[in-house]
């Protein structure tokens, strides 16, 4: 056999070696107790988040006859979420899981059913909408301030490279069932349907052993103040400008294959499936201080390349290798997050981070939208999302040393330390 066979035959046992590690690994995590049963319940509970931006733009646009309208509605609802992420988030701390996602789930469920059966105008939407926003369960945080409860410090990374691909079948499903229901039976039915998924895994959610055992101490400090700490600060940044590219390439991708055209939601599908494959492949890989500058590189690449062709197979290619870097990079921010602040600040830190998201997703699609007007083509959506991802790669590398080093070290929330009373014997 020639030394260049030997050498292919090595590399291919090395990654054979590697896959099963991983797949064992993954096959462990999800035997520990709890974890399977928060990660299916936490992804049906966030499964109506894929859902009602889609079912509230169609029922708008139908009972107003404006696609401007149900514009200002689903504005208004997305700014309900980024005001409320950070204050749910830590009233989690001083009332309770249960308690909060309960409140917060009976409100919005209300909003919803009210937007889909009164006979509103359009404040009327207007404010529903809002009011559904503000009212959205905090599910996102108060399952990442579970996770490190449940499991041991070095299963902590590959836990969130998890949750961070498993989640794209959301963004894989929702969109699908929720264009079907609205198009093909009615967009009451729609949002009906999203307020019965909101009870059932809300439900699921809420009575989940996990979330009644776990106790986030109340917070000592002004809300607000986790964000300003650099780590959680440079993953809000860096979270924005991620979810920005992909908001863009969104925009992108409809402007390629018009609204009504399967192959939009086939390439939106592929960016997903990418997205997927590279947390479920990265997700036992030390997150150094330049985890986050390689990751988003990849992105930076992949969504450069669509700039090249607007072929559906070209464009479905580009956008799986840039789909790659993302679910990797979530987990990265969700790790460093978790490792900078203590356990009591953790469900704000993720609020904060879950409102920066929510604006770089707005400010994607609007600044997309604008270019795709202006350059008179889809190729602007393109220059968007690769602008957005490259300023993260700069912003990754420029602030690096702020980043904290997790190859070395427990990435679990610090412990809050409280004065220990003592009584004199």
């Amino acid at each position: 056999m020639s030394s260049a066979c030997r050498a292919e035959a090595r590399f291919e046992a090395v990654a054979a070696h590697r896959y099963r590690c991983q797949v064992a690994g993954y096959r462990e995590l999800l035997r520990t107790p709890g974890v399977a049963r928060m990660i299916a319940a936490q992804l049906t509970a966030r499964f109506p988040n894929g859902m009602s931006s889609l079912a509230i733009l169609l029922h708008v646009e139908q009972q107003t006859g404006s696609y401007g309208a149900a514009g200002l509605v689903l504005a208004a609802t997305s700014v309900g979420q980024a005001v409320a992420g950070p204050i749910t988030s830590r009233w989690m701390g001083a009332w309770g899981m249960r308690r909060v996602v309960t409140l917060t789930l009976t409100v919005c469920v209300i909003a919803v059913l009210a937007l889909a059966l009164l006979p509103l105008s359009l404040p009327g939407y207007m404010a529903l909408g809002m009011l559904a926003g503000l009212s959205t369960p905090p599910i996102q945080a108060a399952v990442r301030t579970i996770y490190p409860k449940l499991v041991n410090s070095s299963q902590l990374t590959p836990l969130f490279s998890l949750d961070a691909s498993l989640q794209e079948i959301i963004w894989i499903l929702a969109p699908v069932v929720i264009t079907l229901v609205s198009t093909q039976i009615g967009t009451v039915q729609g949002l009906l349907l999203v307020a019965v998924i909101l009870v059932g895994g809300g439900s699921w959610f809420v009575l989940s052993p996990e979330v009644g055992r776990v106790r986030i101490p109340r917070s000592r400090h002004a809300l607000g103040k986790v964000v300003l700490k650099p780590p959680v600060l440079l993953a809000t940044v860096l979270g924005f400008l991620l979810i920005g590219a992909c908001a863009a390439v969104e925009v992108g991708v409809v402007a390629t294959f018009e609204h009504g055209s399967l192959a939009a939601g086939l390439v939106l599908a592929v960016f997903a499936v990418g997205s997927l494959a590279g947390g479920l492949g990265m997700g036992h890989i030390p997150i150094g201080r330049w985890a986050m500058a390689r990751r988003l590189t990849i992105v930076t690449v992949g969504l450069a390349l669509t700039m090249v062709s607007l072929n559906v197979f070209w464009l479905g290619g580009t956008l799986i290798l840039a789909g790659i870097g993302i679910a990797p990079a979530l987990a990265a921010l969700f790790a460093i997050t978790t490792a900078s602040v203590k356990f009591s600040e953790t469900a704000e830190a993720f609020g904060w981070a879950g409102t920066g998201q929510l604006i770089g997703a707005a400010a994607g699609s609007a600044i997309a939208g604008f270019l795709v007007d202006a350059t008179d083509g889809p190729q602007g959506a393109y220059l968007a999302a690769t602008l957005f991802a490259l300023v993260g790669v700069v912003v990754a590398v420029v602030f690096v040393r702020a980043l904290p080093d997790l190859r070395h070290r427990d990435p679990s929330p610090y412990p809050d330390t409280e004065p220990v009373a003592v009584t004199p014997s």
